[in-house]
C-alpha cells in the first residue's frame, strides 16, 4: 500500500506540472487571440486553479491511503485529520478565489468541468463576454 500511496503522490505532482503547462498554453492562446493581457491572466488563473484543486484531492487520497492502510496509529490519524483540514480550507479558498462567489451561491461543478470551461473561454471569440 505504500507503493500505491507513492503512486497517488506522483499522480498529484504530475497533475500539477501538466496543469501548469496546460494553463500556460491556454493563457498564451487567449492572450494572442485577444491581445488582452487580462484575458490571458484570467484564463491562466482559472485553469491552473482548477488543476491545483484536482491535485489537492489526489494528494489527500495519497495521505488517506498511507494513514489508513500503511500505519494506522492514533498519531497518524490525527496528523491526517490536520492535513485534510488544511487542504480543505485551502481548496475552499481556491474555489472562492477562482469562481469569485461562495460555493453555495452557484451551481456545483467539478474540477474537470472548470478546466473545460477555461479552455472554452480561451478559444471564445474576442468580443464574446467572459463572465
Amino acid at each position: 500500500m505504500e507503493q500505491v500511496a507513492r503512486a497517488f503522490e506522483a499522480l498529484g505532482a504530475l497533475i500539477l506540472v501538466l496543469g501548469f503547462v496546460w494553463s500556460l498554453a491556454l493563457a498564451g492562446s487567449a492572450w494572442r487571440r485577444t491581445s488582452d493581457g487580462k484575458t490571458g491572466f484570467v484564463t491562466l488563473r482559472r485553469s491552473f486553479g482548477a488543476a491545483l484543486l484536482l491535485a489537492l484531492e489526489v494528494l489527500v487520497a495519497a495521505d488517506l491511503i498511507r494513514t489508513v492502510a500503511v500505519a494506522p496509529t492514533l498519531e497518524n490519524v490525527v496528523v491526517l485529520g490536520l492535513i485534510v483540514l488544511i487542504r480543505t480550507v485551502l481548496s475552499f479558498s481556491l474555489e472562492v478565489e477562482i469562481e469569485g462567489v461562495l460555493p453555495w451561491r452557484r451551481a456545483l461543478v467539478s474540477g474537470p468541468t472548470r478546466v473545460a470551461e477555461a479552455a472554452r473561454r480561451a478559444r471564445a471569440a474576442p468580443d464574446a463576454p467572459s463572465d
